[in-house]
């Protein structure tokens, strides 16, 4: 009966999503902050049409969480979904085939900003959710947990999450904002990296200078911090940071092997993403890379005259975003600190140099010996056919070790996105198919997480 009545929904679902699309939620950007609030509302909505008992905007000092719940007993097991109604900026713009917030569907999936990551994935929630009420086939309690500051590093998540245990008590934690490693082999993440992100600043002269009058005898901050950050890695892909890798957990052998036997085609890779060669540590394998390593790559630089046509300048500053993904055991605080105290060292006397923390999270991993993720393998076997295969994500949630610690409760990870999906680039997408899929799987989750 689920199957049907997605199936029966299906456009209504698809343009209620559209609709949640259309709203450029840009956590990052402050011209959006109406935006942002507009979209916690359209949540809260959907949440109170889809049958909870409650829903609230709670407030924080930033964006909104929204909270809803449906209580049907007591005592029985209660699930706590968590998703993230902000997106990333679109930027850039030019890249996008389509209008970033414009939603279209082409060859099967949805083009839009946030279709993946996170919108249309903590919306099957909902609709999941709706499917079980209007079939009286909800089977334990349900609450919902969705922010508006992930995307900027949920800084305001922790304190309402520990000023509010008794409101977010449950028995385990859903989230759907990772991907499987295909639609012909579905997966379950058990493994997040952690995240340290900084900006540095680098500062030559007191203003920008004519680089034919000062050039050559005032250091320039763009070459300086070019060198600054290529001295940042060896020959061998290693971050040179000292300590850097002294809490780094080694897997064994037979981990290593375990990990690898995931489906995956480095021809495939590099043909998708347009690259004739990969590059990474020496020594390891791309989803070792990828899952099991720590990085350090640059996210942003900028400096000097950028316009049109030619200035010939001196610039006075030049500036990066620099992140580090990090693996169990480092600790976000501890890298920014060892990063920090690297970076200032290595500055040459001619320029100043300033380090800023934007925000970070810890790494995690989730157990694969609990009723949660036995309930998630069984539904993935029902409506895939497949067993899932457990994954490490390179990417970060550093909200999972956030609720572990405060609320003691583990997560299923089960997203429903792909790596191929864009997110954080022009272009995102997210499969009709998952998401259909996805609902249906998540309301075999309840069935199964009820019985054991």
């Amino acid at each position: 009966m689920i199957k049907e009545y997605i199936s029966a929904n299906q456009q209504r679902f698809l343009d209620e999503l559209f609709d949640l699309l259309r709203i450029p939620s840009v956590s990052a950007d402050s011209r959006h902050k109406n935006d942002v609030r507009k979209a916690a509302e359209f949540v809260k909505e959907k949440l109170v049409t889809a049958g909870v008992d409650k829903a609230e905007l709670c407030e924080t000092k930033g964006y909104p969480i929204v909270f809803g719940e449906k209580i049907i007993d007591a005592t029985l097991p209660t699930v706590l979904v968590y998703g993230h109604y902000d997106v990333q900026p679109p930027d850039p713009l030019d890249l996008w085939n389509s209008p970033a917030f414009e939603p279209v569907i082409k060859d099967g999936k949805i083009y839009a900003r946030g279709s993946c990551d996170d919108k249309g994935q903590f919306y099957m929630h909902i609709k999941a959710f709706e499917a079980m009420m209007k079939l009286k086939a909800l089977p334990c309690n349900v609450k919902f947990m969705i922010e508006g500051e992930e995307e900027v590093g949920s800084d305001n998540l922790g304190t309402f999450v520990k000023e509010n245990k008794s409101k977010l008590k449950a028995d385990v934690i859903l989230i759907s904002d990772t991907a499987m490693i295909s639609l012909d082999h579905p997966s379950i993440t058990v493994g997040l990296r952690g995240l340290s992100y900084m900006e540095v600043e680098v500062t030559g002269p007191n203003r920008d200078l004519h680089s034919g009058v000062y050039g050559g005898a005032v250091a320039n901050p763009i070459n300086v911090l070019s060198q600054m950050i290529a001295s940042l890695h060896d020959e061998n892909g290693r971050v040179t940071i000292p300590g850097f890798y002294d809490k780094v957990v080694e897997l064994t052998v037979a981990q290593r092997e375990d990990l690898n036997k995931a489906p995956f085609s480095l021809d495939a890779y590099k043909k998708e993403l347009g690259i004739d060669e990969i590059k990474g540590e020496n020594g390891y394998t791309t989803l070792e890379r990828t899952g099991i390593r720590p990085t350090l790559d640059v996210n942003g630089i900028w400096g000097g005259y950028t316009g049109e046509g030619a200035k010939t300048v001196l610039p006075s500053k030049a500036n990066a975003k620099i992140s580090m993904r990090l693996v169990p055991n480092q600790v976000n605080e501890e890298i920014t600190e060892l990063f920090t105290k690297h970076f200032l060292s290595i500055a040459p006397k001619s320029v100043k140099v300033k380090v800023t923390a934007l925000h970070g999270g810890q790494p995690a991993v989730t157990p694969t010996d609990s009723p949660a993720f036995y309930a998630a393998s069984k539904a993935f076997q029902e409506v895939w056919g497949k067993s899932p295969i457990p994954t490490r994500d390179g990417g970060s949630i550093p909200i999972v070790s956030l609720f572990k610690k405060e609320l003691g409760l583990d997560t299923v990870l089960m997203g429903f996105g792909l790596d191929s999906d864009a997110i954080h680039s022009p272009n995102e997408h997210y499969g009709i198919k998952n998401f259909l899929m996805g609902i249906e799987t998540i309301t075999s989750f309840y069935k199964h997480y009820s019985k054991v």
